[in-house]
C-alpha cells in the first residue's frame, strides 16, 4: 500500500506529475487549493476542478482536507486572510457548496494524524465541550471527533488569539503553527499519535526528526524544496519531486 501526502498546492499543479510517477493507492491533498501571489486565478480554479475529477475519477483513493485558504471563502465563514480573492469569492463559494461532501478536516492512517496545520490538546478541549465526550484516545478517535465537530459547528474553525500568524495554543487544525502545536501537546498527544500538516512554509521535511522527535512532519515544501511524504508498507518515507 503507497499513500502519497500532498502539501499546499495553492494552484501548483505539481501534484499531477507526483501522482503519474509514484501511481499511488491512496493521496491526501492537505488544503489551501486558492490564493497564490504567482499563479493566476483562472489557473487556480482549473486545478481545483481538477484535483476534485481526480478524486471523483477513483484512479486511487483521494482524501481532501480544508484548510485556512480554503476556509475563508465559506459561505457561514466572514472573515478573510492574506491573499484573498474578494473578486472571486461566489466562483470559489460555489465551488466549495458545490462539492462540500469530498472534504473535511483531518484524516488518520494509525496512529498517524493528517491536517492541514495540527490539532493541539488546548483546542481539542474545545470539541470535547461542544460534543459532551469525555476524551479523545487514538488517532482514529481524534479523526472522527474533529469532523464531527466540522460538520454540525464549523464555525468553530475560525481564526482565534492574539498572535496575527495563528500562533496560539488555542487555534483550530488550519491555523495552528507549529510553535505553538508543539508546546500544547508535549505532555500528551506528542506520546500518543503523530501528526503530518502543512500550513507553515518549510524548506524541507525533516523525515530525521532533529526538531520534531519523529512526531510532527512539516510538508509545505512543493513551492520550496519539492518534497512531499510518502507511507509505504507502514514507513514514513520523504520524497522529491524530480525535475
Amino acid at each position: 500500500m503507497k499513500t502519497i501526502i500532498l502539501g499546499d498546492t495553492h494552484g501548483n499543479d505539481i501534484w499531477k506529475k507526483i501522482v503519474e510517477e509514484e501511481s499511488p493507492d491512496k493521496v491526501i491533498f492537505v488544503g489551501d487549493y486558492f490564493d497564490s501571489f504567482d499563479i493566476s486565478f483562472a489557473k487556480q480554479m482549473y486545478n481545483f476542478n481538477e484535483i476534485l475529477d481526480y478524486k471523483k475519477s477513483g484512479n486511487a483513493e483521494v482524501t481532501l482536507l480544508i484548510g485556512n485558504h480554503d476556509y475563508h471563502y465559506l459561505p457561514f465563514v466572514y472573515e478573510n486572510y492574506s491573499g484573498y480573492q474578494m473578486h472571486n469569492r461566489m466562483t470559489i463559494e460555489n465551488a466549495f457548496y458545490e462539492n462540500m461532501n469530498h472534504f473535511k478536516i483531518c484524516h488518520s492512517i494509525d496512529n498517524i494524524l493528517i491536517s492541514h496545520a495540527g490539532v493541539s490538546s488546548t483546542w481539542l478541549q474545545k470539541c470535547l465541550r461542544a460534543t459532551n465526550t469525555e476524551s479523545y484516545g487514538s488517532a482514529k478517535s481524534i479523526e472522527s471527533l474533529v469532523n464531527l465537530v466540522w460538520e454540525f459547528k464549523p464555525t468553530i474553525f475560525k481564526f482565534e488569539g492574539l498572535d496575527p500568524y495563528g500562533d496560539s495554543e488555542i487555534s483550530s487544525p488550519i491555523w495552528i503553527r507549529p510553535k505553538s502545536l508543539q508546546r500544547s501537546n508535549y505532555d500528551n498527544l506528542r506520546k500518543e499519535i503523530i501528526q503530518v500538516v502543512g500550513h507553515t512554509q518549510q524548506r524541507f521535511i525533516d523525515i530525521e526528526g532533529k526538531t520534531t522527535g519523529g512526531r510532527y512532519y512539516y510538508i509545505d515544501t512543493l513551492n520550496t524544496s519539492g518534497e512531499y511524504l510518502g507511507i509505504i508498507d507502514n514507513e514514513i518515507k520523504c520524497f522529491k519531486i524530480n525535475n
